[in-house]
């Protein structure tokens, strides 16, 4: 992998903990101002968040109504400045899979597009 691959690679399981974590400070430090987030809900298309801001609001609320939910990596793909990531998400006894594509642009995630199983 290369050396831009590899920063990619690293910035994306920095956020990944950070969610993880819960901790909605440390997920926006590795957001851009201009983010895109699209969630998979509602289906079928699921939501479209744009900036900061708004990305902040929801991701917030969403953190803090699951505090013991946890995203667990099942492959990571980088390749330059994008990156694909195999999820498991897990909730109190249910789980669903998903990949998430994303876009790094100085050293944040720009795009975190979000795509679920089922």
């Amino acid at each position: 992998m290369d050396t831009i691959s590899n920063a990619t690679a690293l910035v994306v399981r920095v956020f990944n903990d950070a969610f993880n974590s819960h901790d909605i400070d440390a997920v926006m430090a590795l957001m851009t101002d201009d983010c895109i987030f699209e969630n998979t809900l509602p289906a079928p298309d699921g939501s479209r968040l744009e900036g900061a801001a708004t990305v902040r609001a929801e991701l917030g609320k969403f953190l803090a109504s699951s505090p013991h939910a946890h995203f667990d990596e099942e492959e990571l793909i980088a390749c330059e400045d994008r990156c694909v990531v195999r999820w498991r998400y897990t909730w109190g006894d249910g789980h669903v899979r998903g990949v998430d594509v994303i876009r790094v642009r100085d050293g944040k995630l720009s795009e975190k597009l979000s795509y679920v199983k089922g």
